[in-house]
Parts: structure tokens; C-alpha cells; sequence
């Protein structure tokens, strides 16, 4: 399927954001000279850029522009890492194994999955991240289809969940939630470690503007993964990988 010319602007534009072309503070161009760039009408780069203000990538502004935002704070103690990255920079070779993964709706019990699937359907992975080919976390992860309905074709057989989100849909507000817990049978068989073994739990949901994009949580063998966080004015750093 085709995708609509707002959508190939917006992601232009959102491109240029995330990878520093455009910073915080920087105009981005007026909607009549993005009508002559594309060759489209006027309405057509006003959903673009309305996206973006969604999703708090860019404000707008009377008299002076669009701008792009600066990045917001936000009440979380980590950033979202990739995963798969933060192994391969280790120096570690990374491989990403899925055990299942289906559609589906979400429980009715569960107010926490009716508000991610937003009135659509979820596609739940469950899968297991290995580094140096021992296992690293077991991953189980929701994802809405009304959010990120092109996750629906994605198959996460050779690449993790999270890394595609990364790359494909960027988050703009996350939230983090650390437990430490003992593993259970399962959760010990497919971490290759005994029952009872301590284990880092690591549960994460993210949004996009007001959209919620996915919600995920991460079980580390505790002996192999700790958390170092570094705060300053601008950032901070996170995570090791023993």
C-alpha cells in the first residue's frame, strides 16, 4: 500500500529531528515553501506538520513559525535503550530469539491493555535476547496496532521488538518501572539458571504525542546485568552489560 504523501512529510521532517539535522529551537520551513518542495496542496503539509505537533516533536507558534520542540522531561529514572546495540557495544555478539507471537484483543480485565489498544487489537512477542550466546532477558511485549498498525507486518524473527519501535516509531513520552524478583520455573528454564536465582524485572511503556505505542517488560539474569545512571543538566547514561 502506498503511503500517503503527509506521511512521507512528516516522516521527512521527524527524520531530520532524530538524527540532529534539525535541533531544538530550529524553524522548520513555512507551509508554502513545503507546498513547493513537495508539489502538493496546502492542506496536505498542514496534516504533516499537525502530526508532528502531536507528537511533540515541533511547536507552533503565532507570528514566529514552527519550531522544533525541546525535548521533554520526563518522570523516568532510564532512558529506552536498544537492547541488541548495548550488546554489540559491549563487544558481545547479539542474537535475538522469539518464542511466540500472535494478535490479539485485549483482556477486558486488564484497564492497562484496553487503554494501550485504544479501541484496536494488540500483537503480543514474547522472545529471549542472548549475549555471547548465553541467555540475557526474556522479553514480553504488547504492542497497539492502532498506534503502529505497520507492526502488524513485521515478523520479529530475526530482529527484536524493540529495536524495530526504535527505528520506526520514535517515542516522545516513557514511563519505567525496576522490581527486583526471584525466577520462577519457566522464567529460570529459559534464562538456563537455577530456580529462585535473583533477576532484575524492567517494565516500560511508551507513548507517541497522546498515542500509546507499546508497553514491555524485560527479565535480566541479575549476575549478568546491572544499572548505572549518571544525571546531569542535559543527559544521563544508563545501563551495563556483564
Amino acid at each position: 500500500m502506498p503511503v500517503p504523501l503527509h506521511e512521507q512529510i512528516r516522516a521527512d521532517i521527524e527524520a531530520k529531528i532524530l538524527s540532529g539535522e534539525l535541533v531544538p529551537g530550529d524553524h522548520i520551513p513555512i507551509e508554502h515553501e513545503l507546498t513547493r518542495i513537495y508539489g502538493c496542496a496546502r492542506m496536505t503539509v498542514n496534516k504533516a506538520v499537525s502530526a508532528l505537533a502531536t507528537a511533540g516533536l515541533v511547536e507552533r507558534r503565532k507570528r514566529h513559525g514552527t519550531v522544533v520542540a525541546k525535548p521533554r522531561v520526563h518522570s523516568m529514572v532510564l532512558d529506552v535503550p536498544d537492547l541488541a546495540q548495548e550488546v554489540v557495544a559491549r563487544g558481545h555478539a547479539y542474537r535475538w530469539e522469539l518464542v511466540s507471537r500472535r494478535v490479539r484483543q485485549p483482556q477486558k480485565s486488564d484497564p492497562g491493555e484496553q487503554e494501550l489498544a485504544n479501541a484496536g487489537r494488540l500483537l503480543e512477542v514474547h522472545g529471549v535476547h542472548f549475549s555471547n550466546g548465553k541467555p540475557l532477558a526474556l522479553e514480553r511485549r504488547i504492542i497497539s496496532l492502532a498506534t503502529v498498525p505497520e507492526s502488524a507486518n513485521a515478523t520479529f524473527d530475526q530482529n527484536p521488538p524493540g529495536s524495530w519501535l526504535l527505528l520506526n516509531v520514535p517515542w516522545t513520552e516513557a514511563e519505567t518501572r525496576i522490581a527486583a524478583l526471584e525466577a520462577d520455573m519457566e522464567t529460570a528454564e529459559r534464562l538456563q539458571s537455577p530456580a529462585g536465582m535473583a533477576c532484575l524485572m524492567i517494565e516500560r511503556r511508551t507513548w507517541r504525542g497522546t498515542d500509546p505505542v507499546t508497553r514491555v517488560q524485560q527479565i535480566f539474569d541479575g549476575s549478568r546485568y546491572d544499572l548505572f545512571a549518571r544525571f546531569g543538566h542535559d543527559d544521563f547514561r544508563t545501563r551495563t552489560v556483564r
